[in-house]
């Protein structure tokens, strides 16, 4: 296998060739321009001399002669020639330019001798070769130049990079790059960001999840450590263990709500795929209206626009979804009616989940993990994951109150890049 060749090798390689390319026309079509400047003197002469002759009697035409001119003669017009041609002609001495000129049904001949001009046009298309080459080597050489002169940000840009240390992440300096390098900056800064805010949620999840397994077990163990001191009736001790295994069974949970940050990292490889987000959305609201009917809650869906196909991780968008409408079922009172409606504003999908629940409290970070609001039970991560999986879908979510009643508007926002709609 050849080795790859690099980025300032190929880019000196395509200057190099487009300007040589542009030199070998030039040169091609200088040199025919002189070369047919010079011979046009040669053929305006014989032409002039052969209607001089023309003009002259019979006696006067045999008897002209031209020192400028190697051979004039008369002889039989035998191809019938009509209009002057000229023939070029070249021995081991010399070169020549002959014109037949009609004259009285017969041919009159001029011969010139061109070996001095033919020298010149050689000398001309020498010079021209060397002047090419030599541009050609320059032209080279102020490539690979001026490709070093780009590539020079570029070679920092990269060793900063390589600089960094991956427990101490700082956003690289761009005030130095050029203005085409700009781009390139922002785009590593905002992965770099990234990088640092899931590392911080990573931080918060594994303590969080140590803290929150760990508290329980303690617990349980004071628990049994006290009823265990003495002697006890039997009831005392069939309520120790109906208590632990309530703490099992929410020990239980978090462990599966672990588990399915797992399942969510996993989805982020999933292979994006075209998917109806109405039809999609539909089928999704369908399936959570049985839930909520058996809460004695209802469901509308108002989705705009008719259809709507986009590449996307359908799980990811499923599981953001889905914690939407969980939450809405789970915080709205009886006989509620949940609403999930969508839209397509200035090229960004908008899918709202709108409840009528007590509302949230806006001063707080609602996604950090093992948080829990309200006096619904939970392991306090759906939240967490509905933005980790917003966020591998390139969008947003957000969580805001109603101004005309009380509940929540839940809203998940993805830019549309590739997509075919009806309204």
């Amino acid at each position: 296998m050849l080795p790859q060749k690099s980025l300032r090798a190929k880019f000196a390689l395509q200057l190099a060739s487009a300007s040589t390319m542009l030199i070998v026309i030039f040169s091609v079509m200088l040199y025919h321009y002189i070369k047919i400047t010079i011979f046009e003197n040669i053929v305006q002469s014989l032409t002039l001399e052969a209607k001089n002759i023309s003009a002259m009697n019979e006696n006067e035409s045999l008897e002209y002669k031209n020192s400028n001119f190697d051979l004039i003669k008369i002889v039989l017009n035998d191809d019938n020639l009509t209009r002057p041609e000229f023939v070029s002609t070249k021995d081991i001495n010399a070169t020549y330019l002959t014109l037949y000129y009609p004259y009285q049904n017969r041919l009159l001949v001029l011969t010139k001798n061109t070996s001095e001009y033919s020298l010149i046009v050689d000398q001309i298309l020498v010079d021209i070769l060397i002047i090419n080459a030599t541009a050609i080597f320059l032209i080279l050489f102020y490539a690979l130049f001026l490709s070093r002169m780009l590539l020079a940000p570029l070679r920092s840009f990269c060793l900063k990079l390589g600089q960094l240390n991956e427990r101490f992440l700082q956003e690289v300096e761009t005030d130095e790059l050029p203005v085409e390098f700009k781009p390139l900056g922002d785009g590593v800064n905002r992965l770099i960001g990234r990088i640092l805010t899931f590392v911080q949620y990573q931080k918060e999840l594994f303590i969080g999840a140590a803290h929150e397994l760990k508290t329980p077990l303690a617990v349980m163990k004071t628990k049994n450590e006290v009823t265990l001191i003495k002697e006890r009736d039997t009831q005392k001790y069939i309520d120790t263990l109906k208590n632990n295994n309530e703490a099992i069974n929410q020990m239980n949970k978090m462990i599966s709500s672990i588990l399915e940050i797992g399942r969510q990292e996993g989805a982020q490889f999933e292979q994006p795929v075209m998917t109806d987000m109405i039809a999609y959305i539909n089928e999704i609201g369908n399936n959570f209206l049985i839930l909520a009917k058996g809460d004695d809650k209802n469901i509308r869906m108002s989705l705009r626009p008719h259809s709507l196909k986009i590449m996307i991780q359908p799980t990811l968008f499923l599981h953001v979804l889905q914690n939407f409408v969980q939450n809405a079922i789970k915080f709205s009172p009886k006989g509620a009616t949940i609403e999930i409606n969508s839209t397509l504003i200035n090229g960004e999908f908008i899918v709202r989940v709108i409840d009528e629940g007590i509302g949230i409290d806006e001063s707080k970070d609602l996604f950090a993990p093992f948080k829990r609001y309200g006096n619904s039970s939970g392991a306090g991560l759906g939240l967490f994951l509905a933005k980790g999986a917003a966020q591998a879908l390139g969008g947003r979510i957000e969580l805001r109150n109603r101004i005309d009643r009380s509940g929540t508007i839940a809203t998940l926002t993805l830019p549309i890049r590739n997509s075919k709609y009806k309204k």
